[in-house]
């Protein structure tokens, strides 16, 4: 679910009881130290719900839990379908298809073990 920053999204997901952590802009890679480890900015006085959210990502819990959102698995399902031909299930049936599953993944694991080992 694609969520836009706005004062709206934000009370609508505070009201459901969610923590919402939506990107307010994008972060440049290779920040300088000075920047990465600085002291978090206090809380200003009655903040809005935009202020409250910004201010938790820029706590370090919020910047470890907005690091993990940006992670994609997607190349990893490229890689089988490309490099490793994997293209459908060769079985039938659920546990016979969650074997062959398991053991593309085996296979994936190992190749990529191999690579970075060199």
């Amino acid at each position: 679910m694609l969520v836009t920053l706005s004062e709206h999204n934000i009370l609508q997901c505070e009201n459901t009881k969610i923590t919402p952590y939506i990107s307010f802009g994008k972060d440049s890679h290779n920040q300088p130290l000075e920047e990465r480890f600085k002291a978090e900015e206090p809380l200003p006085d009655n903040p809005t719900s935009v202020e409250r959210m910004k201010h938790r990502l820029q706590t370090k819990e919020g910047k470890q839990i907005s690091a993990e959102r940006k992670s994609t698995v997607e190349p990893v399902f490229g890689i089988m379908k490309h490099v490793m031909g994997f293209r459908q299930f060769m079985l039938r049936g659920f546990e016979k298809a969650k074997g062959e599953w398991s053991l593309l993944c085996i296979a994936y694991n190992l190749k990529r073990l191999h690579t970075i080992r060199g």
